[in-house]
């Protein structure tokens, strides 16, 4: 018998190496003026309307695409443990809602190690998820990110 409780069954995860060290990796998940060259999969503006990294602080970013359709990304910050996590309610509409994500970041020398963990209501809207893109999409955006940080 499933278990529809156990987050597990609700979580996709994404896990890279980034060749930068941690503080690096941290200020350019925290910080706006380095937010706007990264969130988003490739080919897309984004624009950040609000940033207040607290918890409690509410983020909303948008993102354009290049025909203009937009795209609203936001959410609260739920856990800030500096250097090591940040967890954040997350709406992405119109084509996700409701769900929870996690960064999760390790300094591994001059390399930092990243998970990404985004959690759903239901192991069926999960499912539903990770067809429509989940991988592709995230991985797109921390391609972007990886980009970023060698910049």
């Amino acid at each position: 018998m499933t278990n529809t409780n156990d987050a597990s069954n609700r979580t996709l995860t994404l896990k890279r190496t980034f060749n930068a060290p941690l503080q690096l990796v941290w200020e350019a998940w925290t910080k706006a003026e380095h937010i706007i060259h990264w969130w988003g999969p490739k080919g897309m503006d984004i624009k950040v309307v609000e940033h207040d990294f607290k918890v409690g602080g509410k983020w909303k970013y948008v993102m354009t695409m290049p025909d203009g359709n937009e795209f609203v990304a936001d959410g609260v910050y739920l856990v800030i443990v500096e250097f090591e996590k940040i967890t954040s309610s997350a709406n992405f509409k119109p084509m996700t809602e409701g769900v929870e994500i996690q960064a999760i970041f390790e300094a591994e020398g001059d390399r930092t190690n990243f998970t990404f963990h985004c959690i759903h209501e239901t192991e069926e809207y999960c499912r539903q998820q990770e067809k429509m893109g989940f991988y592709n999409g995230w991985g797109s955006v921390f391609d972007r990110l990886a980009a970023h940080l060698n910049a």
